[in-house]
């Protein structure tokens, strides 16, 4: 018996230390509803916009082998940006994934454009980019 209450009493213990949580106010919490609502309807308006960019982004970081598989990969991010894009005007009331937080990164198509290259595109880059501590 003794053995039964101290075991509530420390499930009592961790529970209420578990549950307790600031609770948002409502008007906050309609913001990032909006806000995810006009992501969406964003993101399936310019999803088209994936290929031109990834074209650019490919040919700048890759070189003449860009040309090919920029395009690729551009019209794979369309689909990408469109279906989440969908799915978040959707489920915008839904808090997920985080609490009301971007399925896709960049969250628009007009942000990243200006990342640096990753690696360099040929071996005489790559001793260019050693010498200057890059």
């Amino acid at each position: 018996m003794r053995l039964k209450a101290i075991l509530i009493l420390l499930l009592m213990l961790i529970a209420t230390a578990s549950f307790a949580q600031e609770s948002q106010q409502p008007e906050a919490i309609t913001e990032k509803m909006a806000f995810k609502l006009v992501r969406g309807v964003a993101n399936v308006a310019t999803s088209i916009v994936e290929i031109p960019k990834q074209s650019y982004l490919m040919v700048r970081d890759r070189g003449r082998v860009g040309y090919v598989v920029g395009p690729i990969k551009g019209f794979g991010m369309a689909f990408y940006r469109l279906l989440s894009g969908v799915t978040e005007t959707v489920f915008f009331a839904v808090p997920q994934p985080g609490y009301y937080d971007p399925m896709i990164d960049p969250e628009f198509v007009w942000q990243g454009w200006s990342e640096k290259r990753v690696e360099p595109r040929n071996p005489q880059e790559a001793e260019v980019a050693e010498k200057k501590g890059e």
